[in-house]
């Protein structure tokens, strides 16, 4: 039998005080600054990190940045500041053999 899991919604509490969804969820925030910075918020893990590409998992999928020069500037345990000459950014969609997907 398949177990389909629905996605994490907004619990009610965080409804009725009117937080915003990217702070009562687990989905990342990505913010992009030029070609010098890119803030996430809402990883998980440092999955591989090189002057040229840096790996995050998040709650939804794996975020590949390439560049040169890469540096992690600033690091929480929610989110993480990124710096260097970023070429690209690009999201990996995971799955999970649990879900059956």
């Amino acid at each position: 039998m398949r177990n389909t899991r629905k996605p994490k919604k907004q619990n009610r509490f965080a409804q009725l005080l009117e937080i915003p969804k990217e702070i009562s969820s687990e989905e990342p925030k990505i913010t992009i600054l030029g070609f010098q910075q890119v803030l996430i918020e809402n990883y998980k893990a440092i999955l591989e990190y090189q002057e040229f590409y840096i790996r995050l998992s998040t709650y939804m999928g794996i975020l590949n940045i390439n560049g040169f020069g890469m540096k992690l500037e600033e690091m929480t345990t929610d989110d993480i500041m990124i710096t260097g000459q970023i070429e690209s950014i690009d999201f990996e969609k995971t799955t999970d053999e649990r879900e059956g997907i």
